[in-house]
């Protein structure tokens, strides 16, 4: 495999021809056996099961393999998850890939807690396929996090702890700034566009009247002022002369394991970028916290935040206040995350969704976002949208 931590624009087994498949029926025992004699020659699969399989915006297939003495002895297990976009009727664009190279290209780089990774893949044709088999965390001592667990300030503390670990890695390192596959936070069409692009699945929970009963009148009179603030939050966030760090970009519970000896494994890195931390650390706070707890602790949280950041090295941290501001800024992006949830894709949205329009509401968001502001574009919400699968 080729490991070179160089601006990621290679692939690691360039020797592969042809496309990753794009049907589900197509991973078969002899696709894979090809598949993984690239990194472990003379493995054959022959055969598997499939334990579970979860298809939403990405696919999760889970399967227990049976191997020859040859996959035994490098060490994979019988359990994996493979990852990658086998669903049908919702094109993920580039998530796959960005989540491959990621373990291909990071994942030594990074001191906190990943899950193991057996086989990493793309395509590198512009399609953002990509294929990675990584440890079944369902069959590992643990749990799977969930948008609704309730940690408590000490709880959301420690996952705060996790996040200055994956922060300080590369705080400011030319070798981030060197992963040229690696987009700035919020200057790529996937978090750009999110808002827009996702409309027609917000719509599906807006109509709802558990939805209408916490949602501010504003969002149904004026919606476009939301597309507007979610512009001028991406804006601001271009602006930030602070140094970068590698940014999780989906940092809410659910896309954690907590390991039988309480360490917290990040998980889904399809959103990775390289950016300042408050949209992981904002996101992962206000979804942790009830509203009461946010209120009384946040600012005691993020100061806890700084302090271990500090410790492991990272330097040009904002102050206390600058950390707050912007923390303060972030809830419009978990707003449109979590109204554009589906529950069938395994978390719940309308307690996330209070939490995250509830803090806007105290801290003020939308207005300090956009009073004063003209529209940096003029906004016409459902064109371009994705389809609802």
């Amino acid at each position: 495999m080729n490991t070179e931590l160089n601006d990621g624009t290679g692939r690691p087994y360039p020797q592969r021809r042809g496309r990753l498949p794009r049907e589900l029926s197509a991973v078969t025992p002899q696709w894979l056996t090809e598949l993984l004699g690239y990194r472990y020659p003379g493995i054959v699969v022959e055969g598997f099961e499939v334990v579970e399989l979860k298809n939403s915006h990405t696919t999760k297939l889970r399967i227990a393999m049976q191997l020859n003495q040859v996959g035994i002895d490098a060490g994979l297990p019988v359990n994996v998850c493979l990852k990658a976009n086998w669903s049908e009727g919702f094109e993920s664009g580039e998530i796959c890939e960005l989540e491959a190279r990621f373990y291909a290209f990071m994942r030594a780089q990074v001191s906190a807690p990943l899950p193991n990774i057996y086989y990493t893949d793309w395509d590198a044709d512009g399609g953002g396929r990509g294929v990675v088999m990584m440890e079944d965390l369902g069959t590992s001592p643990g749990r799977f996090g969930n948008s609704q667990d309730h940690l408590g300030i000490d709880g959301v503390a420690a996952g705060l702890e996790s996040l200055a670990v994956l922060h300080a890695a590369l705080w400011g390192s030319e070798k981030l700034h060197d992963q040229q596959w690696l987009k700035r936070s919020m200057d790529t069409p996937i978090d750009t566009e999110q808002l827009l692009r996702m409309h027609n699945y917000s719509s599906l929970n807006t109509v709802k009247p558990e939805y209408r009963a916490i949602l501010p009148d504003w969002l149904y009179e004026t919606p476009e002022l939301f597309a507007h603030a979610f512009d001028e939050l991406a804006a601001q966030e271009r602006q930030q002369k602070t140094p970068l760090c590698l940014v999780h970009g989906d940092s809410h519970q659910g896309n954690s394991f907590l390991r039988s000896n309480g360490e917290r494994v990040w998980h889904d890195w399809q959103l990775v970028r390289k950016g300042t931390p408050w949209r992981d650390i904002t996101y992962f706070m206000l979804g942790a916290l009830t509203i009461d707890e946010r209120r009384s602790a946040a600012a005691d949280l993020i100061r806890h935040y700084r302090e271990v950041l500090i410790s492991l090295g990272a330097q040009q941290v904002l102050s206390q206040q600058q950390a707050e501001q912007q923390f303060q800024l972030w809830p419009v992006y978990g707003m449109q995350a979590w109204l554009a949830n589906v529950d069938g894709w395994g978390q719940s949205g309308l307690p996330m969704v209070e939490r995250f329009f509830a803090a806007a509401e105290d801290y003020q968001t939308i207005e300090r976002l956009t009073k004063g502001k003209t529209p940096r574009r003029n906004i016409v919400l459902g064109e371009g949208a994705r389809p609802v699968a």
